[in-house]
């Protein structure tokens, strides 16, 4: 080689890298979290859904058909996609600790973020508020500002309902169309978390540092509470045929159920003698309450596209996502609280300006909320998040994930290789109950821990003794256990785990699942 040509080659490789990296950082990143939404999207291929604006993004967007929350909880799994941790890495399960002191001072996706130099804020509910985000939603430490919540927050579970007759009742219905002038303050707070995430968006035109936002919609959450108009779009017909599920499936262990306390409790569904644990509802009551569910959906889709419409696209990666799927009947269940299918999967969509798309790619391999992390850091083309290293202590690596990054997969490699999906959810005990509440145990209550995992063709589900003293789990002690194949069985009604055809298969995968915990 050449001793005076190769230098101005290599002045000249520098000078485009450092250009390209110039370019790549200023890249804003916003992040958009549904609370509870399955994947009921256009995007999709769900015919029931009226989704145009979320339909139109995806457009020009990678849309990930398999991916799957961690655990079917709010604060469980936005812990975990916010640090790429698993629960058991968090011991987060409920509502009621804070991993920096619970656990271990693990870095955040905003706060790496901030770390380089973003400026980063939050709108709505992006971590669980209360005791899992230190009452704080983590500022200082993953915020640049104190978090927007909307000031009719308070009022998201109170007595605001109409009855039939128009009027407002103190009661609290589960399901909750209105008319705004009726509301507090005239509004609803993901109308709030929009018109704030505007101005946010206003004040940073001129501004060139770069920005990291997350915008949280409470809904499709329940209550169901949204503008009336949004009801007039979804004919009650439409859904009253919307799964055959009437009764518990005869394969289903007991522990694997959920009873939908939190639907029963509501005051529009508490007196329809809906016996506990396994009901059934009635057919009328299901399809009140999924036609009520995709008006909710409808509603946040309408404000997404205000929120898209304030965007440059040139300038901006967005990853929009669910924290967890929702039940609408399947199994005869309804709610989250599950390892089922129809309560892990998410929507999740990302768009960046590096791969400009004419028209939407589906990417099909299976993927975790976990990989959110590490992927919007790629995107960004900040300096990449290691993966925690299992050989150490994860205690001791705070800037890590236990995902893996989407970024070959969007350049369109890594497309052959086979992944997993890993989560979970916690039981007092063998049978549904009221006290302590089954769906939502509280950690001093966990007994059994249910691990689900999801691979190319099967899911597979093991519940277990679970230690909440020392978060751990007997492998020998089992209380129920699940095998699904879904290139027959894509509804996760005929559990195979007894038939002695399957056996080898189900020690496979049982292997595998109790290597992948850990």
């Amino acid at each position: 080689m050449s001793y005076i040509s190769a230098p101005p080659l290599l002045l000249l490789l520098l000078l485009l890298w450092i250009g390209l990296a110039a370019v790549f950082a200023h890249y804003n990143v916003v992040m958009v979290i549904f609370d509870d939404l399955r994947p009921a999207l256009g995007a999709y291929g769900d015919s029931r859904a009226r989704t145009p604006h979320l339909d139109e993004f995806a457009q020009g967007s990678s849309i990930f058909m398999r991916a799957y929350s961690q655990q079917a909880l709010c604060a469980p799994s936005r812990n975990s996609l916010l640090t790429g941790r698993r629960p058991d890495t968090l011991h987060l399960y409920d509502f009621y600790s804070y991993w920096r002191s619970f656990v271990g001072n693990f870095t955040t996706l905003p706060q790496y973020f901030k770390e380089q130099g973003y400026y980063t804020y939050s709108c709505g509910k992006v971590f669980h508020p209360g005791l899992s985000s230190n009452n704080t939603d983590d500022f200082p430490l993953s915020w640049s500002a104190p978090t927007f919540h909307p000031r009719t927050e308070q009022y998201m579970n109170s007595p605001v309902c109409p009855d039939h007759s128009g009027g407002v009742l103190r009661k609290n219905y589960l399901i909750c169309p209105v008319h705004l002038q009726t509301q507090p303050y005239k509004t609803l707070p993901d109308i709030e978390s929009v018109a704030e995430a505007l101005r946010f968006l206003d004040s940073r035109k001129k501004n060139r540092q770069p920005y990291f936002l997350a915008v949280g919609f409470h809904k499709p959450h329940i209550n169901f509470r949204f503008p009336r108009q949004f009801l007039d779009r979804f004919p009650l017909t439409h859904f009253y045929n919307y799964t055959a599920d009437a009764v518990k499936p005869p394969g289903m262990p007991d522990v694997a159920w959920n009873p939908y306390t939190d639907v029963r409790s509501r005051d529009d569904f508490k007196h329809r003698n809906i016996s506990f644990p396994y009901g059934p509802i009635s057919g009328h009551q299901a399809a009140q309450i999924r036609q009520a569910y995709y008006a909710s959906v409808a509603y946040v889709d309408d404000l997404f596209g205000k929120l898209m419409a304030h965007l440059d696209l040139e300038r901006t990666v967005v990853a929009v996502l669910g924290d967890h799927g929702w039940s609408l009947g399947e199994h005869a269940e309804w709610a989250k609280y599950s390892n089922f299918e129809v309560a892990l999967r998410v929507p999740l969509i990302i768009r960046s300006p590096e791969f400009r798309l004419e028209q939407p790619r589906q990417m099909h391999s299976i993927t975790e909320l976990l990989d959110v992390f590490p992927t919007l850091v790629d995107l960004a083309h900040l300096p990449p998040i290691p993966t925690c290293n299992r050989s150490n202590s994860e205690l001791q690596q705070l800037t890590c994930s236990e995902g893996k990054s989407l970024y070959p997969q969007l350049q369109g490699t890594d497309l052959g290789e086979e992944h997993v999906a890993l989560s979970q959810y916690p039981r007092p005990g063998m049978l549904p109950t009221k006290h302590p509440n089954s769906d939502k145990p509280k950690l001093r209550n966990i007994k059994i821990m249910g691990y689900s995992l999801r691979t190319n063709l099967y899911r597979y589900t093991l519940w277990v003794r679970f230690h909440a003293n020392n978060f751990s789990q007997d492998w020998h002690n089992i209380y129920g256990e699940e095998l699904y194949d879904h290139r027959l069985d894509s509804g996760e009604e005929f559990n195979l785990s007894a038939l002695p055809e399957f056996n080898i298969i189900r020690q496979h995968l049982r292997r595998q699942l109790i290597e992948a915990v850990g």
